[in-house]
């Protein structure tokens, strides 16, 4: 079994998107219709796949599209660049010399490039596919594996930047969690026994802490095992794809952050859009295939922005009246469709809100690590001195 998003219309014309589980699209589509869709517009499997290389699968497809561009480059034929790479790999890695051979053999059975591909699709994501199916139209292969390759380097500057702008953090809060919780299971619990039968002369949470170490000592079995389970339950959890909406959701509605992950959003939409349309795929199979890459409040939106684009309205106004452009990117769309270079402009709006976001990162990190810092410093601190301020009182009382 698995999870479709299927998009449609009710019998009063409204476009809702719902999550369906079954064994095919087709089932897919008839329980859909069975919960009350009249119309079924679009049914994809959840989860599409925006990286070139699949840790899963153990095939690396971004130095694949590289050795294509430099094999094909050099004169080989597509055959013979794909007969030269399954022998390279045949003895390196098991998984990609197979994958390798089907791709050859399928085309040797008269298959085309792109329905060979189609064949490994936890392998070859749906944007991938599809400028190699566009290519194979306009006989410029080569080019396109290059759009592709800068798409991806485009993509994968604004998520490294976002890494290494968590990294710190993530480690300043590892690392002062982990003392944390030594102060509290190990150091308090010892604390308490020799504040024993002075409670009523500690401070109210100097007490509050003693009473949280006896508590330690006594249950230290059931505090161990909760923090076990909570170490593993944390990594299940976000694994799944409602966990992942919810936070996703989360994050959007917060004032601070929501209005930068949407541009974020709205940046890669467009810079995949430019691509598919630079590869000239039609701009109806184009939103389509992009509106993927939105979470699902904004899918909806793409999927009636498609809608109109399909009665005649300009890509620029349907995306403007679903709330799916910026001010810099509506200008830009709406010159290209002035000049005839819709694809360019959406690679540039996309470079342009990249820039800006990688900005806003570079502040927020500034901004962010300092406070961080000073707020774990703070528990910290606050923690040793409520274990040592009895002392001090005691040896004031005794001077």
């Amino acid at each position: 079994m698995a999870t479709f998003k299927v998009r449609g219309l009710t019998a009063q014309g409204e476009l809702q998107l719902r999550l369906v589980t079954a064994g095919s699209r087709i089932e897919a589509e008839q329980s859909a219709r069975q919960g009350g869709l009249m119309r079924v517009l679009d049914v994809q499997g959840e989860g599409f796949r925006l990286s070139l290389a699949s840790q899963r699968s153990g095939f690396d497809l971004s130095l694949f599209a590289h050795e294509l561009v430099a094999l094909l480059g050099a004169g080989l034929s597509l055959i013979e660049t794909l007969e030269t790479l399954a022998e390279r790999q045949e003895h390196a890695a098991a998984r990609a010399g197979s994958v390798l051979n089907d791709l050859v053999r399928h085309m040797q059975e008269g298959q085309s490039f792109s329905s060979a591909l189609k064949s490994f699709p936890a392998i070859f994501p749906e944007l991938f596919i599809a400028s190699i199916a566009a290519s194979e139209h306009t006989g410029e292969m080569v080019p396109a594996l290059q759009r592709y390759l800068r798409y991806h380097e485009q993509l994968g500057i604004i998520r490294q930047k976002i890494i290494s702008a968590s990294l710190y953090p993530a480690m300043l809060c590892a690392v002062g969690s982990a003392v944390a919780l030594f102060l509290l299971c190990f150091l308090v619990p010892r604390f308490s026994h020799v504040y024993e039968g002075m409670e009523d002369k500690l401070p109210l949470a100097s007490r509050w802490l003693m009473h949280w170490g006896t508590f330690a000592s006594e249950h230290w079995v059931l505090i161990a095992g909760l923090l076990i389970a909570l170490a593993v339950a944390l990594p299940i959890m976000l694994a799944r794809p409602g966990a992942r909406a919810w936070m996703g959701a989360a994050l959007q509605s917060n004032r601070w952050l929501g209005g930068r992950i949407k541009l974020m959003q709205l940046s890669r939409f467009y810079r995949s859009l430019g691509l598919l349309l630079g590869g000239g795929i039609p701009v109806i199979k184009a939103m389509h295939m992009a509106q993927g890459l939105l979470p699902l409040r904004l899918q909806a939106a793409a999927l009636s922005a498609t809608l109109e684009v399909t009665q005649g309205r300009s890509l620029s106004d349907s995306l403007h009246t679903v709330a799916l452009t910026t001010p810099v990117a509506l200008r830009l769309l709406r010159a290209g469709e002035r000049n005839g270079q819709m694809a360019e402009m959406l690679e540039q709006a996309a470079a342009f809100h990249d820039k800006e976001i990688a900005h806003w990162i570079d502040r927020f990190a500034r901004l962010f690590e300092p406070v961080l810092m000073l707020v774990i410093g703070l528990a910290i601190g606050g923690i040793v001195i409520l274990l040592y301020l009895p002392i001090f009182e005691l040896a004031g009382s005794l001077g």
